[in-house]
């Protein structure tokens, strides 16, 4: 994004050495780049610096991590990664923030099955990504052959990984496919008639996006790194952890075609906001304020 106009360096943790030529710092993640962000305000003072926060940066680690919470204070921008995140910031870190939609290439949609309905979860098998409200949808519909349930992701958690083997020998149609390649899954996302993101803690899934821009509708949970995603009017929600409402939303999909119609409208509405131009634009105005600012 950046390496047309500045000369980028990528590095885990940023070195200090006094010969560095570095002008600004972009640190993702305020708390595991907490020390990288520290050394810099102390050994950099007054040069840019920006925090990038996640997830689990918003909506764990700032309320009670010591570490994640001196980022945002020595931070000269915060970017967030959907429209409602800033206002799930403290209030005195609110001016100092931009919502920064990532971005991903435009995919066409790829051949759908008319025999049946095809669901697809992506996400590792964490807490954080509640798959165990894709399993218990799976077990509600066990008896419906016409919808299937696959599932992308490794098993983070041991525990979760035997809870989508013991899903998968009870239910037939549910498939825990593992982790595959990224340009396997984007076909999966490409072929799916619905994405399901069910997550509990979300600063703005990159597989969300990727459903979007190829077409895929999605059926997400209503929190708000998926509400600041996909808009606060979007009628593809259910509650987080329900997977009756997630189970009756599939049923639905798979009786009432009009339902994926609108959804896919919707999602095709949002798409602009997830093109590279756009996220680029974002970040080189972000830059070339900051640089100005200082000099």
């Amino acid at each position: 994004m950046l390496a047309h106009d500045y000369r980028v360096h990528l590095a885990d943790r940023w070195s200090a050495d006094p010969g560095d030529p570095a002008d600004a710092l972009i640190a993702l993640h305020a708390r595991r780049s907490a020390d990288s962000i520290r050394r810099w305000a102390q050994q950099r003072p007054g040069q840019p610096l920006v925090v990038v926060l996640t997830g689990t940066d918003l909506y764990r680690d700032i309320h009670g991590d010591a570490h994640a919470q001196h980022s945002l204070d020595v931070a000269q921008r915060l970017v967030v990664l959907h429209e409602r995140a800033v206002d799930d910031l403290p209030p005195q870190h609110r001016g100092k923030a931009i919502a920064c939609f990532q971005s991903t290439p435009a995919n066409a949609p790829g051949p759908k099955t008319q025999r049946l309905l095809r669901a697809l979860m992506v996400g590792h098998l964490r807490e954080e990504k509640s798959p165990q409200t894709y399993f218990d949808a799976a077990r509600l519909l066990r008896e419906r052959s016409d919808i299937r349930l696959d599932h992308i992701g490794a098993a983070l958690d041991p525990a979760l990984g035997r809870a989508a083997r013991a899903v998968q020998r009870s239910c037939p149609h549910y498939r825990w496919l593992g982790a595959q390649p990224h340009a396997a899954t984007r076909g999966r996302i490409q072929r799916a008639h619905v994405l399901v993101h069910p997550s509990r803690m979300e600063g703005g899934a990159h597989v969300v996006m990727e459903a979007v821009r190829s077409g895929t509708p999605v059926l997400a949970s209503r929190i708000a790194g998926n509400v600041g995603m996909l808009g606060a009017d979007y009628s593809g929600y259910f509650e987080p952890g329900d997977a009756k409402g997630l189970s009756a939303l599939l049923q639905r999909c798979r009786e009432e075609p009009q339902i994926l119609h609108d959804l896919g409208a919707q999602c095709a509405a949002r798409s602009p906001l997830f093109e590279p131009a756009r996220e680029r634009a974002t970040l080189l105005a972000l830059l070339a304020d900051l640089l100005e600012t200082t000099r």
